[in-house]
């Protein structure tokens, strides 16, 4: 696939060229692991962590933009900078851990397009999970025609996704000015809403997401002075924040239509038991009961457009990171299968004993994982962004610079909180006795004590030298004639850089 290019008049010829990325990066808020946290979230409260959800993707617009403008500033994504920055010991395990982070990612994907495939054709679990690791393939097959054409198909799944939803709301008959209140007024009543806002934020923001969206913008050819580096920053921008902006639409559909059901005064007491445990399975179930069969029909055709085009952006993300960490490239339907392959079998393990429950369980356990892994892509993320070495005069300013660690420590600190509370409730439970909890605890405290200190690592680690002086010249678009000539050279090397490697791809 070749670069994509940008004509310059008129405007909204150029609006649409940057069209694309955002929307291949906005699939990760809706995927089948973010759809049930929502289902659940509405089920419990109504519409009172609405508010939540609209905080979340407004940090997720901010973190985004950041991954974005690190790809259009340098011409290099995420991993690839990582590549150049740290020694090879700490790069092999923030690969490893990326590359957790994607099969993490996978595992409800796989999950929910099986539960789609049982609601949709009554094809079992087990045997859905199979299909999810092949029909993947013939949307891949979709990018030999070039990147536009994927991009095409993914918001059109991604647009499934809102359709199915929105109809089934506008049957659900939410309150309207409820869902205004619950957007707008911020309110946690309990200690459960309290549990369930934490598990939203921490669904929200996916490790591998940020690799991704710094290498889909390369894929634009730009021109690559000061001016059209802030001007594709800016276009990049509101393109996501249109694609969010979808998304964030679609959450709100989600938890209203769980919200309304459930709180139905003449629930069913089946419905009712549904309700105070909803998974991706039993959500079809009492969705048909409240509202008709067709409502759950719709409910199987959004989860299976949110699996499949959840998926092709994981691959993506996932040889992207090969591509940045190791210089190793695959190709997609080869890494498509690779990394199905590694989920299918806790995915059907999962389901073959545990059955829907199981399926669920591991669902929990994959969004555990994540939040476990998202300091190791969001710390360099800002650090490079706030690297005058790196991003020339496209770096963060001092002011967006300290919002950024803000906002980013504040979300390591709720996933942080998320993931440490479940461990917690895990250890005490009365199915495990004390000597097994003691022992347990023991096993994780050294993993603990070394996953603070990679993190301390990351964020204190004083910055690589630049390779090349003139780099930071360069970046900022230098504008004596010397400069600009050999701006010029080195940036049309990039670029051929990028084609060869999205011909690889």
């Amino acid at each position: 696939m070749g670069l994509v290019e940008i004509e310059e008049t008129p405007k909204w010829k150029k609006a649409l060229g940057y069209i694309g990325p955002g929307f291949l990066v906005s699939v990760a808020y809706l995927d089948p692991g973010n759809l049930e946290t929502d289902l659940q979230a509405g089920a419990d409260h109504k519409y009172q962590l609405l508010w939540i959800v609209l905080a979340g993707l407004v940090f997720a617009l901010i973190i985004q933009s950041r991954s974005a403008n690190l790809g259009v500033a340098t011409g290099k994504h995420l991993s690839e900078h990582c590549k150049t920055e740290y020694p090879n010991p700490i790069n092999y395990c923030l690969w490893i851990l990326a590359e957790i982070a994607v099969v993490a990612a996978e595992i409800p994907q796989v999950i929910g397009t099986a539960f789609a495939f049982n609601i949709l054709f009554n094809v079992p679990i087990w045997s859905g999970v199979l299909l999810a690791g092949l029909n993947t393939l013939l949307l891949l097959g979709i990018q030999r025609y070039g990147i536009r054409k994927l991009e095409v198909a993914i918001g059109v799944l991604v647009l499934v996704v809102g359709g199915c939803f929105c109809s089934v709301m506008a049957n659900a008959k939410p309150n309207v000015e409820e869902i205004m209140k619950g957007m707008f007024i911020p309110k946690l009543s309990n200690s459960s809403a309290t549990r369930d806002a934490i598990a939203l934020l921490g669904a929200l923001i996916m490790p591998h997401n940020l690799f991704l969206h710094s290498a889909l913008v390369i894929s634009r050819k730009i021109s690559r002075s000061a001016d059209g580096i802030r001007s594709a920053s800016k276009y990049f921008l509101l393109e996501s924040a249109l694609a969010l902006f979808i998304a964030f639409l679609i959450n709100v559909a989600v938890i209203s239509v769980s919200g309304s059901v459930c709180s139905n005064p003449n629930i069913s007491t089946e419905n009712k038991n549904h309700c105070q445990n909803i998974t991706l399975n039993s959500a079809a179930f009492l969705l048909k009961n409240a509202l008709g069969n067709w409502s759950s029909k719709l409910y199987a055709v959004s989860l299976l457009a949110s699996g499949q085009s959840s998926t092709v952006t994981g691959t993506y993300a996932g040889q992207y990171i090969m591509q940045g960490f190791l210089e190793f490239k695959m190709k997609l339907w080869l890494r498509n299968l690779l990394t199905r392959c590694i989920v299918m079998a806790p995915s059907l393990i999962a389901c073959i004993i545990g059955g829907p429950s199981g399926a669920s369980k591991l669902i929990i356990i994959a969004s555990m994982i994540l939040s476990f892994e998202l300091p190791f892509a969001l710390v360099p993320l800002l650090k490079f962004t706030s690297s005058e070495a790196k991003m020339g005069q496209h770096k963060n300013s001092r002011m967006v610079t300290l919002i950024l660690w803000t906002l980013g420590f504040g979300s390591i600190g709720i996933n942080m909180y998320f993931l440490g509370s479940s461990l917690l409730g895990w250890l005490t439970s009365n199915r495990m006795s004390k000597a097994a909890s003691i022992s347990a605890a023991m096993l994780i405290l050294p993993v603990i004590i070394l996953y603070i200190t990679m993190l301390l690592y990351l964020t204190f680690k004083p910055e690589t030298p630049t390779a090349n002086p003139l780099e930071c010249i360069l970046n900022s678009g230098g504008s004596s004639e010397g400069d600009s000539t050999r701006g010029r050279r080195e940036n049309n090397d990039t670029q051929r850089d990028s084609e060869i490697q999205l011909e690889d791809i």
